[in-house]
C-alpha cells in the first residue's frame, strides 16, 4: 500500500524541534522536557523519514508505555495520513506490539501448544501465596504481585530474587525466601496440560526469545520493521530493552525520546540508564535538547526549574532548563494549614471559585503522594457539590453500578447467540450501551445528584469503549472485559467529567489548567521510608526520585498552581509536621506561608505600595484578589452578557492565532474586565495582568466590546 505524505510545514516547529525532525536516519536521542512538544516532534520526524524515502510507512514501529499515549500518537499520525490503517505506521504500547507479534510467530516457535493471556494475575498469586504458607489479604497479594512484576521486568529469576531484593533495597512484603517461593509457584502454576497462561511480562519474554533464538523469525520481523521510535525512554525496563534489542538486531535506525529528570517509576524496574548511556552505545548519535515549554506559564516554569535545580547525582546532570513560551500567569501560591481537614476545605473552596470564574472542573486536579491522602479531599469536594473522579484509586471500580455493569457485560459475553460482528468495532459500542441500559444508562442525563453520579459512571464505560475502539477497531467484548479488569487492578479508571484526584505517579503524562499539590510535607513528600529515624536521607537515590515526583507534579499545571501542607493529620491533632524540605528556598518571603512573612503581607504596585481593593480600600492580599482588583469577599457587579461576549471573542482570537484561550486572556482577567468596564487604554492597563503588549494586541477589540455592551445596557434602561 502506497502512502502519500502531505507536505510538512517545518516552519511551524521551533528550531530544536525542526533539528530533531531533520536529523539523519540513524540513532537520534531527543531529550525533551515537560511541555516541549515531544509528540509533535516524534510524529513529524516519522513523516519526514517517510517523505524522504528513508523508510516506508508500514516499516515504522513507534512504541510507548500507556494506551493513552499510544492513542494520542496514532491520532497525530492519522491526521497526517500516516496512522490507523493497514500499510501505515504502527504506534502501540510495548505489550500490545509484543502481543501482535507473538500471535503471528507462535506457530513457528512453539507449534500447536495452546496459550491464552491471563486475565488477572491476582487469583494465581493468591494461590501461590497460600502454597507458600503466607496470608492472602488483598494488601499482601498486591505487594507480592508488585514484587513479581518488578523481578520479571528486571530479568530476575525466582532463585535470584533474594539477592537482587537486597541489592536494590526493596521494601519486601514478607521474608525474601518466602517471596521467592511465591514467585516460583506463580510461574509454575501458569503451565498445565491445557496449555500455557501468559501474563503481560511473558508476552515480552517470549517475543524477545523468539527473535533471539530463531533466525528465521528474526529475519522475517526485521524485514518487516526497519525504523523504531521509543517514547518516554527514561521509563524503559531491562525486559523492555531486551525486546528492543531483539527488534533492532545489528541495526541503528532508532529514535528515543525522554527526560531522565522525569524518572519516577524505578520501583517497577524502570531505569534511565539506557537513556543516559545512549551516546555511549551509539557514539555517532544525534542528541537534541527540547527546552521550550509550551504548556505552562513562565511563573510555573520558573518554579519547576528551581525544584529540579536542587537535584543531585548523575540524573540531575542531564536536567533541562525549561524556557516558558506562554504569556505570564499568576504566581504559584503556597499555603500552610493547621490540619488536613482545614487544608482539604480550603482547597475545595478555591476550586469552587475557579469553577465559578470559568475554569472547567475537568481542567482542575488535586495531586498527592499516595492514594490514601485522597479521602479528606473527596469529602470536601462532595460537601460542596463539586463533581470529581479519583484516578489511580479503587473508587470507580468499587462503585455498585460499575460492578453491576461489568457483571452485565460478562453475561452478554457468555451468550452464544450473538454473531461475531456484533462483538467488535462500532457494533461493540451499541452492544455495550444496550447491556448497560437495564443497569441505569439512559439516553438523557437524569435529575438528582445520586442519579447523575450513577449515570456518569455508566456513561464513562461507554466512552471508554468508544476510545478503545478508536484505538483498536478489532477489539471485541472479551478484550473490553480484559481491559476493564486490567484497569481495575492498575487503579486506572476512565475519565469522568469532574475534578481529578490523583497520585503524582498516576498524573504523569497528564496536564490541567489548575493544579493543587497537597500534603507536601516531610514524611509524605519525601515519603517516610526514604528518611532515617533522624530525618536524614537513608537512600539518596530514592530521595532524588521523590524530588523528581514534585517536579513532575509542578509541571502538570498550565496556569494555576497551588502548593499546600498541613501541620496535623486530624483536626485538633498534634502539629508535628513540617513543610517538605524540597520547598526550602522556594516559598517567597512575602507569602502568607513563609516563616518570616508579616501578617499583612501582600503584593505591591510599581510605587512600592500594596494595591488597594476598589470596593473597601483595604490592601489586597493574594494573586487572585490583585487580578480582580478587589478582595475576594467584597461584592462586585458583573455583566454576564459582557463576560460571555468577551469569551466568544477570545475563542475566535485564539483559534485565529492557533493558541489556547488563556494565552489571549485568562478567565480571571476577563472577569475583571466585565466587572471594571474599562473605557480607555489607561483603565484597561490598570487591570492586573494586562500590560502594553496585551493592549497593543487586543486593547481595541476589548474596548469596543465593552463599549458596545454598555450602549446596549443604556438603551435597555431607556
Amino acid at each position: 500500500m502506497m502512502v502519500r505524505v502531505p507536505a510538512l510545514d517545518l516552519a511551524a516547529l521551533d528550531p530544536e524541534q525542526a533539528a530533531a525532525v531533520r536529523a539523519p536516519r540513524g540513532p537520534v536521542c531527543v531529550l525533551a522536557g515537560a511541555g516541549t512538544g515531544k509528540t509533535r516532534t516524534i510524529t513529524h520526524r516519522i513523516a519526514h523519514l517517510i517523505a524522504g524515502g528513508h523508510v516506508k510507512a508500514d516499516q515504522v514501529l513507534a512504541v510507548t508505555f500507556t494506551a493513552r499515549a499510544a492513542g494520542e500518537m496514532r491520532g497525530r499520525l492519522r491526521a497526517m495520513g500516516l496512522g490507523g490503517e493497514a500499510g501505515q505506521v504502527q504506534a502501540r504500547t510495548f505489550h500490545a506490539a509484543a502481543l501482535r507479534q507473538l500471535r503471528y510467530f507462535w506457530p513457528q516457535v512453539v507449534g500447536d501448544v495452546p496459550w491464552r493471556l491471563l486475565d488477572s494475575r491476582f487469583p494465581v498469586v493468591t494461590q501461590a501465596a497460600h502454597r507458600a504458607g503466607l496470608g492472602t489479604s488483598t494488601e499482601l497479594i498486591r505487594d507480592l504481585l508488585s514484587e513479581i512484576e518488578w523481578a520479571k521486568a528486571s530479568l530476575i529469576a525466582p532463585e535470584d530474587y533474594p539477592a537482587a531484593a537486597a541489592r536494590h533495597h526493596r521494601d519486601v512484603p514478607a521474608e525474601v525466601t518466602r517471596v521467592a517461593q511465591v514467585y516460583a509457584a506463580y510461574e509454575s502454576m501458569k503451565t498445565s496440560a491445557d496449555g500455557l497462561l501468559l501474563d503481560f511480562d511473558d508476552l515480552l519474554l517470549h517475543t524477545a526469545a523468539a527473535l533471539e533464538d530463531y533466525p528465521a523469525v528474526a529475519d522475517e520481523f526485521r524485514g518487516r520493521y526497519r525504523s523504531f521510535v521509543v517514547d518516554e525512554y527514561q521509563d524503559v525496563t531491562p525486559l523492555q530493552q531486551r525486546v528492543l534489542n531483539a527488534w533492532l538486531g545489528e541495526r541503528d535506525d532508532l529514535t528515543v525520546v525522554g527526560d531522565a529528570n522525569q524518572t519516577i517509576y524505578s520501583f517497577t524496574g524502570a531505569t534511565p540508564n539506557y537513556l543516559l548511556d545512549f551516546s555511549r552505545r551509539f557514539p555517532d548519535a544525534t542528541v537534541i535538547r527540547l527546552e521550550r515549554d509550551y504548556r505552562s506559564t513562565p511563573q510555573v516554569v520558573s518554579l519547576a526549574n528551581r525544584v529540579i535545580g536542587a537535584a543531585r547525582g548523575r540524573i540531575a546532570g542531564t536536567r533541562l532548563a525549561l524556557i516558558g513560551q506562554r504569556a505570564d500567569g499568576p504566581e504559584p501560591e503556597f499555603a500552610e494549614y493547621p490540619d488536613v481537614p482545614a487544608e482539604a476545605a480550603a482547597v475545595a473552596a478555591e476550586i469552587k471559585k475557579l469553577i465559578a470564574a470559568g475554569t472547567p472542573a475537568a481542567e482542575i486536579a488535586v495531586l498527592y503522594r499516595i492514594n490514601a491522602q485522597s479521602e479528606p479531599f473527596e469529602q470536601a469536594l462532595s460537601d460542596r457539590g463539586i463533581p470529581f473522579q479519583v484516578r489511580g484509586g479503587e473508587g470507580f471500580f468499587q462503585r455498585p453500578e460499575v460492578r453491576q455493569a461489568i457483571g452485565a457485560l460478562r453475561q452478554v459475553a457468555a451468550r452464544d447467540d450473538l454473531p461475531d460482528e456484533a462483538r467488535s468495532g462500532a457494533e461493540l459500542i451499541t452492544l455495550v450501551r444496550a447491556a448497560l441500559a437495564p443497569v441505569g444508562l439512559t439516553a438523557e442525563e437524569p435529575a438528582g445528584a445520586q442519579a447523575k453520579e450513577r449515570w456518569s459512571s455508566l456513561l464513562a464505560l461507554v466512552q471508554l469503549t468508544e476510545e478503545l475502539v478508536g484505538h483498536d477497531a478489532e477489539i471485541d467484548l472479551t478484550g473490553l472485559l480484559r481491559e476493564l479488569i486490567t484497569r481495575a487492578e492498575a487503579k486506572h479508571p476512565p475519565t469522568v467529567d469532574g475534578v481529578t484526584l490523583a497520585s503524582l505517579h498516576a498524573a504523569k503524562g497528564l496536564e490541567w489548567d489548575a493544579v493543587f499539590l497537597v500534603g507536601v510535607s516531610d514524611g509524605t513528600l519525601p515519603i517516610q521510608h526514604v528518611l532515617g529515624d533522624d530525618g536524614s536521607p537513608s537512600d539518596q537515590a530514592a530521595l532524588e526520585e521523590e524530588r523528581r515526583l514534585l517536579y513532575v507534579g509542578v509541571t502538570r499545571a498550565r496556569e494555576h498552581l497551588a502548593v499546600s501542607w498541613a501541620l496535623a493529620r486530624t483536626e485538633g491533632g498534634r502539629r508535628g509536621r513540617r513543610r517538605s524540605r524540597f520547598l526550602n528556598g522556594l516559598v517567597p518571603d512575602d507569602s502568607p506561608a513563609s516563616r518570616i512573612a508579616a501578617a499583612t503581607t501582600g503584593s505591591k504596585d510599581a510605587d512600592g505600595k500594596r494595591p488597594l481593593c476598589r470596593v473597601c480600600a483595604k490592601p489586597l492580599i493574594g494573586t487572585y484578589a490583585t487580578m480582580l482588583g478587589r478582595c475576594r469577599r467584597c461584592p462586585a457587579e458583573l455583566d454576564p452578557q459582557l463576560l460571555e461576549a468577551l469569551r466568544e471573542w477570545r475563542a475566535e482570537k485564539a483559534e485565529t492565532l492557533r493558541v489556547r484561550d488563556f494565552v489571549v486572556f485568562t478567565d480571571t482577567t476577563l472577569t475583571a474586565i466585565a466587572e471594571q468596564l474599562p473605557t480607555d487604554d489607561v483603565a484597561l492597563g490598570a487591570i492586573a495582568g494586562i500590560g502594553p503588549k496585551k493592549i497593543e494586541q487586543y486593547g481595541a477589540d476589548v474596548l469596543a466590546i465593552v463599549a458596545s455592551r454598555m450602549r446596549a445596557t443604556t438603551q435597555n434602561r431607556r
